[in-house]
């Protein structure tokens, strides 16, 4: 029989492999021999602080990662959409389906949603990992594995593109050259952008953006509010018609209420302090949209179907790999800035 390990989280800093359970499936479940997972900005914030948003390990260890795909190998009795052998990308959620926001289709704003890497769900940096079956996507057959778990990030910028109504011709810029920053940057220009600036205070991340998708790059390091609303009105030729704060601090969504057009639109995707001193008074007199997008929703679909076309690449996003067993490894380089996605593989 085999037997299943996982990467499991103490606390901060305490990252271990060691065995663990093999999952057993209900009828609508399926069973997932996990091929790789890769790490996201909120797995590092647990990892570093034992804490993200609202997600608090406090004591219960859980195993980490929610960017993960493999192979089915076990399908429960009324599971129709999916067959042993069939390589899937794992939406990371399980919601309740049957609160306000699910009736409504909002199913990433539920009440109890089990999102991987919680205490209320386990993460899928393990061998073996079950899933409903709905929430787990095909992977067409010219995607490869590794690109499958970074849809998961792919259908956050997705999302958060959506929302903030990115346009031809749209004008847009991003605060943060991290890895979200990078994809909402591609998938903004999937759906037609004009003009795309990003925004960070390490040079190698924007040396990146610049290379993958970036028209213009702004080192904001060092810089004074108005500085950086200059620098980005003269390189854009205006002021951006949507800013997406991808980073979560607090100078840059000051300068994300500045800079926008009036009548523009603020996207906040970035998770960062509880509270932020903000312009909001003047962002208001000039009719600025502040909205914010929360994980994913029906984005996973439409991601897999823009890498599957070609509309958006993620060969080049993916920077570096790590096994299983090296995990911390991963997390600690990780915490260096210096990679984009880094794959964790299971074998």
């Amino acid at each position: 029989m085999a037997k299943n390990s996982a990467a499991v989280l103490y606390g901060p800093y305490d990252l271990r492999i060691e065995e663990w359970p093999m999952p057993e499936i209900n009828d609508n479940e399926v069973l997932i021999e996990i091929s790789c997972v890769g790490i996201c900005g909120s797995d590092l914030k647990l990892y570093s602080t034992g804490e993200c948003g609202t997600v608090s390990i406090a004591g219960d260890p859980i195993v980490v990662g929610h960017e993960g795909a493999g192979t089915v190998v076990q399908v429960g009795s009324s599971v129709t959409n999916l067959r042993v052998g069939d390589r899937v990308a794992i939406e990371p959620t399980q919601p309740c389906r049957g609160c306000e926001y699910c009736k409504r289709g909002r199913y990433n704003l539920c009440a109890e949603p089990r999102y991987c890497s919680t205490r209320e769900c386990h993460g899928n940096i393990t061998k073996y990992y079950k899933h409903v079956a709905d929430f787990c996507h095909k992977i067409p057959d010219n995607v490869s594995m590794e690109e499958g778990a970074a849809v998961q990030p792919l259908a956050i910028a997705i999302h958060a593109c959506r929302r903030a109504g990115v346009t031809l011709g749209a004008r847009v810029l991003v605060q943060g050259a991290g890895p979200v920053g990078v994809l909402c940057a591609l998938t903004a220009r999937a759906m037609g952008a004009a003009k795309i600036m990003i925004t960070d205070v390490v040079q190698s991340r924007l040396d990146t953006a610049r290379e993958m998708v970036a028209d213009y790059t702004l080192l904001t390091s060092k810089m004074a509010d108005e500085d950086v609303v200059g620098a980005v009105v003269d390189a854009l030729g205006d002021n951006p018609d949507i800013t997406i704060d991808a980073c979560g601090f607090g100078d840059a969504q000051r300068v994300a209420l500045m800079v926008t057009k009036t009548g523009g639109t603020v996207m906040i995707v970035g998770i960062g302090a509880r509270s932020v001193e903000l312009p909001l008074t003047a962002a208001m007199l000039r009719e600025v949209d502040v909205r914010g997008a929360y994980r994913l929703l029906n984005s996973y679909p439409i991601a897999l179907a823009a890498l599957e076309s070609g509309a958006i690449d993620l060969k080049k996003f993916i920077t570096h790999h790590y096994p299983m067993e090296q995990a911390k490894e991963a997390f600690e380089y990780a915490k260096s800035g210096d990679a984009m996605k880094i794959i964790i593989h299971m074998k």
